[in-house]
């Protein structure tokens, strides 16, 4: 028995001495198995070329309703939180002293326009005798004075009459547009100014409406920059897509209304404000969001997996290249991120063959298999 396993060892020994020559002499032969990695070649094509920024929504008419006449408010007209259509009856203040007001006014413009009728008699008749010498000048320039200030005090008692007309139809607080309204600040009883600053209720209109959109302004100029050099064409459209906070998008796209001329101090931002339709009302005012806003055409743009992108020492983008079967690695600009790839704006041309996958096998120098794989950029 202990012959048998003396004689097992020494085989054993014998196959291991047996390897290290083979490897040995495979070391000493200089051949180095080729490492399988996968390759893309590279392609361009036209890319539309999106940013998605923060948004917050705001209602596209708001108003501030406030009494313009005092008084005790005895009814009000409206359900918080309702919508309620332009001119709609909100509150009913107590008229009773504005409709007096406006008696009162009426019967100054009655009493007024007696005088006139008066003071035009004698003015006629005077001037009748004036010709006569039956009455002095002195008499007929005090007539005819006496006559155009009874026009002139009609003119005053009309505009009293329309004064009165206009504080007791201020007596009705109506909406002065047609959306959502809010809280009431006041019930019935409450005594109200004319121009008061407590509001009385908010008034908004949301459908349409408004997403404000602020957008840096070194990215706003990179991207001008690019349209202005050819890197970028203008887009035929100017629609904006919406992210709502659960990852869907809008069902509507909204279009660019303007962008800000000023750039926020503090922020460094522009504000861009797009539109939206919101039949539903699914957005309210202050609601974020995320936009997808169209900047322009790449018409030759490079995509590649970002996986296949790192980052040396220096934070420079590096990718592996494959030139005659070995490996080289270039430093590329990358751009923004579009489903999982990155936009090559430098480093890269048509025809280059780069290293997908396989890349932790690899190192410059390192001779390779190549194996092209299918990605999303050949679809």
């Amino acid at each position: 028995m202990r012959q048998m396993i003396n004689f097992a060892m020494m085989l054993g020994v014998v196959f291991f001495i047996s390897a290290c020559d083979s490897n040995k002499e495979n070391s000493a032969s200089g051949v180095e198995s080729p490492i399988d990695v996968g390759v893309m070649t590279i392609s361009a094509k036209p890319q539309v070329i999106k940013v998605e920024l923060p948004g917050r929504a705001v209602a596209y008419l708001e108003s501030e309703v406030r009494p313009q006449v005092g008084g005790i408010v005895i009814k009000r007209s409206f359900a918080e939180g309702g919508f309620v259509s332009k001119g709609q009856s909100l509150y009913q203040i107590d008229p009773s002293q504005y409709e007096a007001a406006l008696m009162n006014a009426k019967a100054e413009l009655s009493s007024a326009k007696a005088t006139l009728t008066s003071a035009k008699s004698k003015a006629k008749r005077y001037k009748v005798l004036l010709k006569t010498s039956a009455i002095s000048q002195q008499d007929f320039d005090d007539a005819q004075s006496l006559y155009k200030e009874a026009q002139a005090q009609i003119v005053v008692n009309e505009a009293n009459v329309h004064t009165a007309e206009i504080n007791l139809e201020y007596t009705q607080v109506t909406a002065p547009i047609a959306g959502k309204i809010g809280k009431s600040s006041v019930t019935k009883g409450a005594l109200v100014t004319g121009n008061q600053t407590d509001v009385l209720a908010y008034l908004q209109q949301i459908d349409p409406i408004y997403i404000d959109i602020p957008q840096s302004s070194n990215q706003l100029i990179y991207f001008r920059n690019q349209l202005k050099s050819g890197e970028l064409t203008a887009s035929d459209t100017d629609n904006v897509q919406l992210l709502l906070n659960d990852s869907s998008f809008y069902h509507s796209l909204g279009t660019i209304k303007f962008s800000d001329v000023n750039v926020d101090e503090g922020t460094g931002s522009v504000t861009l404000r797009a539109q939206f339709p919101n039949p539903e009302h699914e957005l309210l005012p202050g609601m974020y969001v995320r936009v997808w806003l169209n900047v322009g055409t790449d018409e030759k743009a490079i995509l590649v997996p970002q996986k296949a992108v790192t980052h040396n020492v220096k934070g420079q983008a590096v990718v592996m290249l494959v030139i005659d079967n070995k490996i080289v690695s270039r430093v590329v600009a990358t751009a923004e991120v579009i489903n999982n790839q990155w936009r090559i704006v430098s480093g890269l041309e048509v025809g280059d063959i780069l290293v997908v996958s396989g890349l932790q096998k690899i190192q410059v120098g390192s001779k390779i298999n190549p194996m092209p794989i299918l990605t999303s950029t050949d679809n």
